[in-house]
């Protein structure tokens, strides 16, 4: 028979008070567990250490699996099950914490889970050549998810991560170094931890003593000022769980937002789900109940308009109910993707005291003041660029019978390209099987010097950019990798111009991001949304990548 591990692999929690106060250890748990029969909590006191200990478990007399298992193999199979929980809460000099076995992590409420604790930790600590697993979600609205992992450790920049978009949520690897009992008990010095925003998991002494010791370790580390540098980018952005603190306190702030229709701190943003249809989408229709609007581009106040008179708390609620659908018609009558709810469409940025707090895509992100100022450089940067194109002022036109501004992208299109070396591609997509339906549109201008221009005009919302800056970077993808949309698009470059530059010299490309911005106002850090400079910035990497430049230009009235 072996010898008994002194460690077991174990999660770890620190909960928070929001004013600082003190609170009993049971206000920690939720009330459902502390009230059941199935649960039970007790006390402890171990030398001179008190906690509280809640184990338990909903008994099931047949898992939910044993009709499926029985239906295929044609034997009887009934089978029970308890889903066993067990939840020790603590506190130290320093934190009050929780250890969860089994499920026991649901019996913590999360509005005083601390969602900086794993990572904070995993940033300051990790080898540098220990990196095993990375989970992040991308902060451009989308909401995608990506995970990548190695059989053996490395460095965090061999995982290929998008510094300004990334938002980790998970990182595994090794530590070493460390007086921690399972390296110290162990043949290797280097022991395998997994930390997500809230939690720690690693293996931790069994035994009360070497506990503490390696309680007092990981608090050590989570004291060390600053993060790793290789590391510092993880704590820049990260993702909160709805029902935690700084969640909670900032919906209530949104709340209170969304009965003003004109507050600048809230635009629309396009779903990933309608990325695709938004370009050539001519109507939209928002309806919650019997309340049915019918616009040709979506707007805040049309969104928030049907919420507005429902009462403080149950505005973002109702943001959920409301229908939006997308058409290729102006009549409404060809869908141009599936209906998506009110709230991905809405971006929010909430200051909520020293913290600076963004809701996008029906999700919570907190972003770092690190990150706000390294953002804002990168995009100061680019828009200090020289410009190498020269478009004419875009002013207001006359309104149609529908209260349109005539001058729409079409007119100013048609108009810019008549300046002498400027061509018109605007709607002249290409086709291929690759491609379905409207095909792939290059760009909307190409300038005299191999400029690809795209134009958009963003007076009411910055949603629009997203897309634009996506159209950019497509474009160039595939101008790079598919020769047969190469030859058409260079094919359409001869019938206007047949000697055009480009025909010739196609291994340098400019990609123009022309932008029309609400009364003609400058681009400038504070006129982009933080969703939409983290668009951008990862479209620039891109494209460079591509080796393409970028230039960002705006439009005046």
């Amino acid at each position: 028979m072996g010898r008994r591990s002194p460690t077991r692999k174990s999660t770890l929690h620190r909960l928070t008070v929001p004013d600082g106060g003190d609170l009993e250890l049971r206000n920690f748990v939720r009330d459902k567990y502390l009230d059941s029969d199935h649960y039970r909590t007790r006390d402890f006191t171990r030398q001179d250490f008190e906690g509280l200990l809640i184990t338990g478990g909903v008994p099931r007399d047949r898992v939910d699996w044993c009709d499926a298992v029985a239906s295929i193999t044609g034997l009887d199979v009934d089978e029970a099950n308890r889903a066993a929980a067990g939840l020790i809460l603590m506190r130290s000099a320093r934190g009050t914490y929780a250890l969860s076995y089994g499920v026991g992590q649901h019996m913590l409420d999360p509005y005083y889970r601390d969602d900086e604790f794993g990572l904070e930790f995993a940033t300051r600590c990790l080898d540098e050549d220990g990196v095993i697993k990375v989970r992040n979600q991308i902060m451009d609205g989308r909401g995608r998810v990506d995970e990548y992992s190695v059989s053996r450790g490395e460095r965090i920049d061999d995982f290929g991560l998008d510094r300004f978009g990334a938002v980790v949520r998970r990182i595994c690897g090794t530590v070493s170094g460390l007086p921690l009992t399972s390296t110290e008990s162990g043949r290797s010095r280097r022991t395998r931890v997994e930390c997500s925003q809230a939690t720690i998991k690693l293996p931790l002494a069994t035994n009360l003593e070497q506990f503490l010791s390696d309680l007092q370790t990981i608090e050590e580390v989570c004291q060390r000022p600053d993060p790793l540098p290789q590391l510092r980018f993880v704590s820049r952005v990260h993702s909160l769980n709805r029902g935690s603190r700084k969640a909670v306190e900032a919906q209530d702030t949104l709340e209170t937002l969304l009965a003003d229709p004109e507050c600048p701190r809230m635009t629309v943003g396009v779903p990933d789900a309608c990325q695709e249809g938004y370009s050539t989408s001519q109507a939209f229709r928002l309806r919650r109940g019997a309340h049915t609007i019918e616009t040709d581009d979506i707007a805040l106040h049309d969104l928030l308009g049907l919420v507005r008179d429902k009462p403080h708390g149950e505005r973002l609620k109702s943001l959920g109910d409301v229908r939006v659908t997308m058409f290729s018609d102006a009549d409404c009558l060809t869908p141009a993707g599936a209906a998506t709810n009110g709230k991905e469409w809405l971006i929010a940025d909430i200051p909520t005291g020293s913290d600076r707090l963004f809701y996008g895509n029906g999700k919570w992100f907190e972003v770092g003041a690190g990150f706000l100022q390294n953002l804002d450089e990168e995009v100061t940067r680019l828009l200090v660029e020289p410009k190498t194109v020269t478009l004419p002022s875009w002013p207001a036109g006359p309104l149609d019978s529908k209260g349109r501004d005539t001058h729409d992208e079409d007119w100013y299109n048609k108009h810019a390209a008549q300046q002498s070396g400027y061509l018109l591609f605007d709607k002249q997509n290409i086709h291929t099987g690759k491609f379905r339906g409207g095909g792939l549109e290059i760009c909307d201008l190409l300038g005299p010097d191999n400029q690809l221009i795209c134009v958009k005009k963003a007076t009411t919302s910055t949603a629009p950019l997203n897309h634009l800056f996506a159209q950019g970077v497509v474009a160039v993808e595939t101008l790079r990798s598919d020769k047969h949309v190469r030859a058409k698009f260079l094919n359409q470059v001869a019938a206007r111009t047949p000697g055009h530059r480009l025909l010739h010299d196609f291994g340098s490309l400019r990609v123009v991001f022309a932008i029309l911005l609400k009364d003609g106002m400058d681009i400038s850090v504070g006129s982009l949304f933080a969703f939409a400079q983290v668009s951008l910035l990862q479209a620039v990497q891109r494209l460079n990548a591509m080796n393409a430049a970028v230039e960002i230009i705006a439009i005046r009235r």
